[in-house]
């Protein structure tokens, strides 16, 4: 049956930047508004578990924050009693988790109704309201619920959004999303530094203002830099001819969706895993690790959040030329291969961890423990996390596309809830044996991904 999709936008016009720099100006524009919305999120990160930890859930200040026992009461009638650590894992997984979640819809709203320009506006406002709203404390969980939804609107689109400023089959676009990869990785790189530093010298809701206006900075420059961006699809309308939104795939649609859903299941597993480095990998950076102290100034911990980011710069070139060197020799894994291979290597980091912990003990050791670990950690996360936003675009139907970034969004919504359910063994078992088990989850999922390698490639096309 022949497809009555609407056809594809078509990528920008060459411009005189794009001749010069080999890329469309719409790559700046997203590449540094995706880079202040990563400032904010991971500002607002790197502090939330040891805010909990340390500071919002002590002294009888919890009293205070509206929703919070009917919160803890909910998670205790499923969990039994949750002391402080166990508690901020959970509301870690909750709200890293449901960031995940909500791109889903965010997807289907820009794609149905609003547009992604408009979508991704909303998103950025309500996102930038959130870290105002931190500075309450009585309004923590409504500052979630607003960082939340905001993300929802804005994650997939901005992802979908780059995958139009080229034309389908142009080469680039795996690099392209690479070198967008490297603007996450500088905001995440600089928020710490900036948001930890902030409040280590000046108080909490100082760091956690400081990524609200990240976020503004953001807005600013996509506003600014609409022009652009590429023309929007036209969005199906209930009720046009031929044009249904009730329109079923046709069976090449329907095989790649469907490829693509077991990828996003094999990919929660990662996710779950290598959430641990902003929730239990913090607690041990914190209380388990010698930070120096330069010129008086004691470095504080969440500094650790910045290392993921920085091994990122180190690493994006050279695996960009190992690949290249593959690719010469007709040896570069595909797509799902180096999913597979991210996976294997993210648990096989963890085994640094689990010598870490027999050395240490339930003292404080070095600060070449978590790095180590984190340095692995990394290599399997450009393995798999870059490599999987381009496939996103390069399979999905282009009328859903939105709504499958939100697809590959919701399997991290799934992954980083698991994290919270998975750091609540962190105070409950041996630290050798919960870094192993983090190295198995690992190795385990990576090795199923590269069982199905064969099968997913047949589902999807030989051009991945």
């Amino acid at each position: 049956m022949t497809s009555t999709a609407l056809p594809p936008a078509p990528p920008v016009p060459v411009t005189a930047f794009e001749q010069r720099f080999g890329h469309p100006p719409g790559l700046v524009v997203l590449f540094l508004t995706e880079m202040w919305e990563r400032f904010s999120y991971y500002g607002m990160r790197g502090l939330l578990v040891l805010y909990m930890t340390k500071y919002l859930f002590l002294d009888g200040r919890s009293d205070a924050v509206a929703g919070f026992f009917v919160l803890k009461g909910a998670l205790e009638a499923v969990f039994g009693t949750l002391e402080i650590k166990p508690l901020a894992s959970q509301i870690y997984g909750l709200y890293t988790g449901l960031v995940y979640l909500t791109p889903f819809f965010g997807g289907m709203l820009a794609d149905k109704v609003l547009g992604q320009r408009k979508t991704v506006v909303i998103g950025g406002v309500l996102m930038a309201i959130g870290h105002f709203v931190m500075a309450i404390e009585g309004l923590f969980f409504l500052a979630l619920l607003l960082l939340i939804l905001g993300n929802g609107c804005f994650k997939p689109n901005i992802s979908t959004q780059l995958g139009g400023l080229y034309a389908d089959g142009d080469p680039r676009r795996d690099r392209a999303f690479s070198i967008f990869y490297v603007g996450i990785n500088l905001g995440a790189f600089v928020s710490n530094l900036v948001c930890a530093t902030l409040a280590a010298l000046y108080g909490w809701h100082v760091g956690f203002g400081a990524a609200g206006v990240g976020m503004v900075l953001g807005l600013v420059i996509y506003l600014a830099g609409r022009r652009w961006l590429s023309p929007e699809a036209p969005r199906l309308q209930r009720g046009s001819a031929g044009a249904s939104p009730q329109q079923p795939l046709t069976k090449n649609e329907r095989s790649r969706v469907a490829a693509l859903i077991g990828l996003c299941a094999l990919n929660v597993v990662f996710w779950a895993v290598y959430e641990q480095q902003g929730n239990t990998m913090q607690l041990w950076a914190d209380d388990q690790t010698h930070w120096p102290t330069i010129a008086g100034f004691q470095i504080p911990s969440p500094w650790f959040q910045s290392f993921n980011p920085f091994m990122i710069f180190l690493f994006t070139p050279l695996l960009a030329f190992f690949w290249g060197w593959q690719s010469r020799r007709g040896k570069e894994p595909s797509s799902v291969a180096k999913m597979a291979i991210g996976c294997i290597v993210l648990g096989s980091s963890f085994l640094v961890m689990v010598a870490g912990a027999y050395v240490v003990g339930a003292g404080k050791g070095s600060l070449l423990w978590p790095l180590a670990c984190t340095a692995m950690l990394t290599l399997g996360e450009l393995y798999l996390s870059p490599i999987g936003l381009s496939l996103v675009t390069k399979v999905a139907p282009t009328r859903i596309v939105g709504m499958m970034m939100g697809m590959w969004f919701l399997s991290s919504f799934v992954g980083n809830y698991l994290s919270g359910l998975i750091g609540m063994f962190y105070t409950r078992m041996p630290k050798t044996g919960f870094f192993l088990l983090l190295t198995a989850l690992g190795v385990g999922a990576g090795l199923a991904m590269w069982a199905f390698n064969g099968r997913l490639k047949r589902a999807i096309g030989h051009e991945v």
